[in-house]
């Protein structure tokens, strides 16, 4: 299991630990964000959006998990958020992470402030300190470093093969910790 796996399951079992629920009690937000007109941009979204047509997840229909697909403005779904009430928001976007392409970590996000968000209105990690502050959550971020994001580019295979990758991941996380 790579690093990102292991401390995602890590947060969900001290999660899990802390508040003193069963697992399957755990709420669980995963956040695409990215845009899809600027290539590798668009990793975030396409992880949510496969993940929603993931079969297993569906036939879960689960309600204690859910998928945002936020595009380029995440801050418009703190609504959506605030009503679900997560223990952990995972997001999920491109990093510019200076490593090889199609590269997937885990990111602290108070030590995402001087990574790359300029196609989003809103940086991934004052998004997360406004969460963290209002909805008192744990949140965490899934970078996938980017190939290419220019305009009207489709994403690079190498991403792709690592959007494949968190999305058949996070579906074996889900499915372990979801029942």
């Amino acid at each position: 299991m790579n690093s990102w796996q292991s401390l995602l399951s890590q947060n969900l079992n001290q999660l899990h630990n802390n508040l003193q629920l069963p697992q399957e009690q755990i709420r669980l937000a995963i956040v695409g964000i990215g845009n899809e007109l600027r290539g590798d941009d668009a990793a975030g979204v396409a992880v949510v959006r496969r993940l929603a047509q993931d079969t297993l997840i569906r036939q879960k229909k689960n309600k204690n998990v859910l998928l945002i697909d936020a595009g380029n403005a995440p801050e418009n779904y703190t609504g959506p958020l605030r009503r679900f009430a997560p223990h952990l928001v995972l997001l999920v976007d491109m990093a510019q992470m200076d490593c090889v392409p199609g590269s997937v970590r885990w990111l602290p996000w108070q030590e995402t402030s001087g990574l790359s968000a300029s196609s989003h209105t809103m940086p991934p990690y004052m998004l997360a300190q406004f969460l963290t502050a209002d909805l008192h959550c744990e949140v965490a971020l899934i970078g996938v470093q980017p190939l290419d994001t220019s305009l009207t580019m489709s994403m690079s295979p190498v991403v792709e093969t690592a959007v494949d990758s968190v999305v058949s991941e996070l579906s074996a996380i889900i499915n372990r910790f979801y029942p």
